[in-house]
Protein backbone atom coordinates (compact mmCIF):
# COMPACT_ATOMS: atom_id res chain seq x y z
CA UNK A 1 0.00 0.00 0.00
CA UNK A 2 1.28 3.26 -0.63
CA UNK A 3 -0.19 6.08 1.25
CA UNK A 4 -0.34 10.13 0.09
CA UNK A 5 -1.13 12.94 2.02
CA UNK A 6 -3.04 16.09 2.14
CA UNK A 7 -2.22 19.13 3.12
CA UNK A 8 -5.56 21.36 3.89
CA UNK A 9 -6.78 24.34 5.88
CA UNK A 10 -9.32 23.51 8.36
CA UNK A 11 -11.84 25.64 6.32
CA UNK A 12 -11.36 23.07 3.45
CA UNK A 13 -12.08 20.25 5.97
CA UNK A 14 -15.34 21.63 7.22
CA UNK A 15 -15.81 22.33 3.35
CA UNK A 16 -15.37 18.97 2.06
CA UNK A 17 -17.42 17.11 5.43
CA UNK A 18 -20.38 19.72 4.24
CA UNK A 19 -20.25 18.42 0.41
CA UNK A 20 -19.11 14.90 1.48
CA UNK A 21 -16.04 15.22 -0.84
CA UNK A 22 -13.48 17.74 -1.06
CA UNK A 23 -13.15 19.12 -4.38
CA UNK A 24 -9.34 20.77 -3.64
CA UNK A 25 -7.65 23.92 -2.65
CA UNK A 26 -7.82 27.23 -4.65
CA UNK A 27 -4.55 25.82 -6.12
CA UNK A 28 -6.06 22.64 -7.03
CA UNK A 29 -8.65 24.04 -8.68
CA UNK A 30 -6.79 26.24 -10.75
CA UNK A 31 -4.24 23.22 -11.78
CA UNK A 32 -7.10 21.15 -12.72
CA UNK A 33 -6.22 17.94 -10.21
CA UNK A 34 -5.59 17.46 -6.33
CA UNK A 35 -2.29 17.90 -5.62
CA UNK A 36 -0.73 15.27 -2.93
CA UNK A 37 2.69 14.26 -1.79
CA UNK A 38 4.31 10.99 -0.67
CA UNK A 39 6.22 10.46 2.66
CA UNK A 40 9.48 11.34 0.92
CA UNK A 41 8.25 14.70 -0.12
CA UNK A 42 5.38 15.69 1.96
CA UNK A 43 7.55 17.92 4.39
CA UNK A 44 9.18 20.20 1.80
CA UNK A 45 5.86 20.73 0.67
CA UNK A 46 4.34 21.45 3.65
CA UNK A 47 7.52 23.96 4.39
CA UNK A 48 7.60 25.39 0.58
CA UNK A 49 3.85 26.13 0.70
CA UNK A 50 2.48 26.35 3.94
CA UNK A 51 5.56 27.63 5.96
CA UNK A 52 4.82 29.20 9.46
CA UNK A 53 0.55 28.97 8.47
CA UNK A 54 -1.43 27.21 11.37
CA UNK A 55 -4.83 25.43 11.40
CA UNK A 56 -3.80 22.32 9.21
CA UNK A 57 -4.64 19.54 8.49
CA UNK A 58 -3.31 16.11 6.83
CA UNK A 59 -5.36 13.84 5.49
CA UNK A 60 -3.76 10.23 4.53
CA UNK A 61 -5.03 8.10 1.33
CA UNK A 62 -4.40 5.07 0.16
CA UNK A 63 -3.19 5.82 -3.42
CA UNK A 64 -3.88 2.29 -5.35
CA UNK A 65 -7.61 2.80 -3.89
CA UNK A 66 -8.23 5.92 -6.22
CA UNK A 67 -7.87 4.28 -9.46
CA UNK A 68 -7.05 5.64 -12.89
CA UNK A 69 -7.81 9.39 -11.46
CA UNK A 70 -4.33 9.29 -9.71
CA UNK A 71 -1.54 10.09 -11.87
CA UNK A 72 2.27 10.20 -11.01
CA UNK A 73 3.98 13.53 -12.74
CA UNK A 74 6.97 14.88 -12.69
CA UNK A 75 6.87 17.81 -11.10
CA UNK A 76 9.13 20.00 -8.27
CA UNK A 77 12.97 18.72 -9.05
CA UNK A 78 11.72 16.06 -11.04
CA UNK A 79 10.58 14.15 -8.40
CA UNK A 80 7.46 12.10 -9.00
CA UNK A 81 4.16 13.52 -7.96
CA UNK A 82 0.49 12.09 -7.23
CA UNK A 83 -2.33 14.66 -8.78
CA UNK A 84 -5.66 12.97 -8.41
CA UNK A 85 -7.51 14.26 -11.51
CA UNK A 86 -11.30 13.64 -9.29
CA UNK A 87 -12.81 14.73 -6.38
CA UNK A 88 -11.83 13.09 -3.13
CA UNK A 89 -14.43 11.11 -1.43
CA UNK A 90 -13.73 11.44 2.23
CA UNK A 91 -14.58 7.73 2.96
CA UNK A 92 -10.68 7.25 0.82
CA UNK A 93 -9.14 9.48 3.59
CA UNK A 94 -7.68 7.08 5.95
CA UNK A 95 -7.25 9.56 8.70
CA UNK A 96 -6.87 13.67 8.86
CA UNK A 97 -4.52 15.03 11.54
CA UNK A 98 -3.43 18.04 13.13
CA UNK A 99 -0.94 19.84 11.66
CA UNK A 100 0.49 22.01 14.01
CA UNK A 101 3.49 24.76 14.33
CA UNK A 102 6.35 23.69 16.28
CA UNK A 103 8.07 27.03 18.54
CA UNK A 104 10.81 27.66 15.34
CA UNK A 105 7.23 27.39 13.37
CA UNK A 106 7.87 24.19 11.08
CA UNK A 107 5.09 21.74 11.08
CA UNK A 108 4.89 18.91 13.46
CA UNK A 109 4.09 15.84 11.95
CA UNK A 110 2.15 13.20 12.81
CA UNK A 111 3.93 9.71 14.22
CA UNK A 112 2.58 7.73 11.09
CA UNK A 113 5.40 9.84 9.36
CA UNK A 114 8.16 10.20 11.76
Amino acid sequence: MTTIYKIMTAQQWQEAEAAGRFEGAPIDLKDGYIHFSDAGTVRETAAKYFAGQPDLLLAAVEAEKLGEALKWEVSRGGALFPHLYASLPLDEILWIKPLPLSEDGSHLFPVELA
